[in-house]
């Protein structure tokens, strides 16, 4: 950042914002997609080439050559098509241009792009469509346009389209809530989220050094080093100076972007570190964390480094999460997950706590299938990110209000300030109840839900279109309950018990790394999806089809078709794994061991000619011997069964499950005992403490 410019002055300065907007556009313009924006109102093919011309000339004047309309599809990825501003005149000239046309709809080839049957081979047609709720930035020489995808027959092909529809359903039933409580004022309600990304640092050279990074995101080889995270010195330690340059440019390329970058720090891990950023509208912080995924990545470049996302790039330390902070706002500014000052405002939040507490427990399996990925599959259930089992922690004193209210009785909290609720069998509440559990799938922390299972390298679209169209589907159905209600006061008092009763099952305050958890949460009934194979069945669940077709969000065919992107994804993902383990095992850890052991034994006859004592080099030639054996034999198994893999996508995927991961496993165990008897200089690709403590 120059030493001239504040960082307010760099924020946004490469985004085409709303104040960007006012100032470049005529007031008729500005006034129209403003009320785009708000009201959902189309805008008309003047005013788009108005803001286009506004935008191309904004653009070219920060040295911009081309416009690319950036979307996101079901690849977990960013995509982008660049076409540069130049028109031909005549006379061997150009002239930059920009249409409103070009502006809002592109046709990018959509063939290559999983799709998931929702269209043929031979349709390679597919559209972009502007997004005017996010604002287009400059990237690289390149005006950025946030697109929805569709495909020729109209469907969604992409993340953004349904969270959009997400949000207007969960604003339509938030404000029918709302009007209940008398709130005239608030016309939408929207989703709010905050994304924390955590990540690793490795160098570069040592990166480029190890295929298994370079082909999967993660080690697929390394024995324990001497020293990983026992001495708990890395976690908000002292940032080293390479990190901290790294971090510095970072935040100072998110500020230009817009993106709410706010919080850095050492994570548990060595190596590993983390960004948060600041709330915002659900769609713009999943675009905003799209984007700093990427940034992450190209910027580690620049410095020597490799940025990995991948939730597991290291067995035997901490796997990397991305925790998904949720709530809900209004647009007079309220949060709607917060305890509020009037006997109303209490009764409120708790009917809307209510909500998502049945929410979850109803859809719990279908918010686990939506962090279900090979790599989540190494991360959830160990001792660093919650299990595989949904529950909701409260804290102790927000349960005990909701215990009070199961048992009719009034709650009280001696010496304590506490809010009144107004209602006479329903107890107050006191504000910021609520402490962090680090071990709970989805913690409430004062004014939000932390959905602690989504996976670091995953877009956070797909669980917030979740949490959006539970909470829907929860608010439309106290609603229709509630707008026919003769006794209002007395009714919301008998639903708000009924739910917590019926659903008191989720609440957990409790330790959920604790074996006995596991055990209490079957008596409870509640699922145990252990992996992404058993978990990704839940897409197609009927429920769930039903859920997201009702309120729109996902047509029968579309919902179909992400079940089948995911599933053949699992199995794409292990086949690569699995290759790649067998080309390493076969190519470089098999010779590298072999010429080892053959040194030993040359130098074993060379002692002997002597008389001297040899069992160093026996004792080792022949475990490793012995190993390389048991090596030869489970490459070869998972050879094999590589090439057993049946057709059918659920079958593949089970098979893969349940044949190659365990292949893995064994190919894996047996490799590390060989590192560890393998001199250093021998070995053919950097190990854990070189990966680990190197930055």
């Amino acid at each position: 950042m120059s030493t001239t410019r504040t960082l307010p002055e760099l924020f946004g300065s490469r985004v085409f914002n709303e104040e960007t907007m006012k100032d470049r556009l005529s007031p008729a313009s500005y006034g129209a997609w403003k009320k785009c924006v708000t009201e959902g109102t189309t805008l008309d093919i003047s005013t788009a080439n108005e803001i286009a011309e506004a935008m191309k000339q904004w653009a070219v004047e920060r040295g911009a050559t081309h416009f690319t309309h950036w979307f996101q599809p079901m690849t977990g990825v960013t995509a982008e098509k660049h076409d540069s501003f130049i028109n031909p005149i005549g006379g061997g000239k150009v002239m930059m241009e920009f249409s409103g046309k070009e502006l809002v709809r592109g046709e990018p080839d959509a063939s290559s792009f999983p799709s998931g049957g929702l269209r043929a081979t031979f349709e390679a047609r597919g559209y972009t469509a502007w997004d005017p709720t996010a604002f287009a930035f400059l990237k690289e020489g390149s005006l950025c346009i946030p697109t929805i995808f569709c495909s020729y027959s109209g469907h969604a092909l992409d993340k953004k389209t349904p969270l959009l529809r997400s949000m207007e359903e969960v604003s339509r039933q938030a404000v029918r809530i709302l009007r209940l409580f008398g709130d005239t004022e608030t016309h939408r309600v929207t989703a709010q989220v905050g994304a924390e990304q955590e990540y690793f640092l490795i160098d570069k050279q040592l990166f480029n050094r190890r295929k298994d990074l370079r082909m999967t995101g993660r080690t697929l080889f390394g024995a324990k080093p001497p020293r990983g995270q026992e001495l708990e010195d890395h976690y908000f330690g002292a940032i080293k100076p390479r990190v901290a340059a790294y971090m510095k440019e970072l935040d100072e390329t998110l500020w230009a972007l817009g993106v709410l970058s706010k919080t850095k720090h050492n994570e548990v891990a060595p190596s590993q570190h983390e960004m948060a950023s600041i709330y915002t509208d659900a769609n713009t912080a999943c675009d905003q964390n799209q984007l700093a995924m990427e940034v992450m990545k190209k910027i580690a470049d620049r410095h020597g480094l490799v940025c990995l996302l991948h939730e597991k790039p290291f067995a035997g330390v901490n796997g990397s999460g991305k925790h998904d902070n949720w709530s809900l706002g209004t647009d007079t500014g309220k949060n709607l997950f917060r305890p509020g000052s009037t006997p109303s405002q209490n009764a409120r939040f708790l009917l809307f706590l209510a909500a998502f507490v049945k929410g979850v427990d109803d859809y719990q399996d279908f918010l686990r299938a939506t962090v279900a990925f090979p790599g989540n599959d190494h991360r959830l259930g160990a001792q660093e990110a919650p299990p595989a089992v949904l529950s909701i922690f409260l804290g102790d004193d927000l349960s005990a209000v909701v215990e009070s209210i199961i048992q009719g009785t009034r709650h009280t909290d001696a010496g304590k300030r506490t809010l009144e609720i107004g209602v006479d069998v329903l107890p107050s509440i006191r504000q910021d109840t609520t402490d962090r559990n680090r071990t709970s799938p989805m913690a409430f922390t004062g004014n939000k839900f932390e959905f602690r299972m989504p996976g670091s390298s995953m877009s956070v679209s797909g669980p917030n279109i979740a949490l959006n169209t539970i909470m829907a589907e929860e608010l439309k159905q106290f609603a229709d309950q509630l707008e026919s209600s003769a006794d209002f006061q007395g009714d919301l008092q008998k639903l708000i018990r009924q739910v917590f009763t019926e659903h008191q099952r989720i609440i957990f305050n409790g330790n959920g790394y604790d074996g006995n958890w596991i055990a209490e949460a079957e008596r409870r009934g509640l699922s145990n999806l252990k992996s992404a194979a058993d978990a990704l069945p839940a897409y197609i669940a009927p429920k769930n089809v039903d859920l997201f077709v009702k309120h729109g969000i996902y047509t029968k065919e579309e919902v179909q078709a992400r079940y089948e992107i995911h599933v053949e994804n699992y199995t794409t993902v292990l086949s690569i794994e699995a290759s790649t383990m067998i080309d390493m095992i076969r190519h470089e850890i098999l010779p590298a061991v072999s010429g080892y052991a053959a040194e030993l034994c040359a130098r074993a006859a060379g002692k002997q000619a002597v008389g001297a004592s040899c069992r160093y080099e026996t004792s080792t030639a022949q475990r490793l011997s012995a190993l390389t054996d048991t090596l030869l034999d489970a490459c070869a198994k998972l050879e094999s069964d590589l090439a057993a893999v049946p057709f059918g996508p659920e079958r593949a995927m089970r098979y893969c499950h349940d044949v190659l991961v365990p292949d893995m496993a064994a190919a894996r165990e047996t490799a590390d005992q060989l590192e560890t008897l393998t001199a250093g200089n021998a070995w053919p690709f950097p190990v854990y403490a070189d990966l680990l403590f190197s930055v």
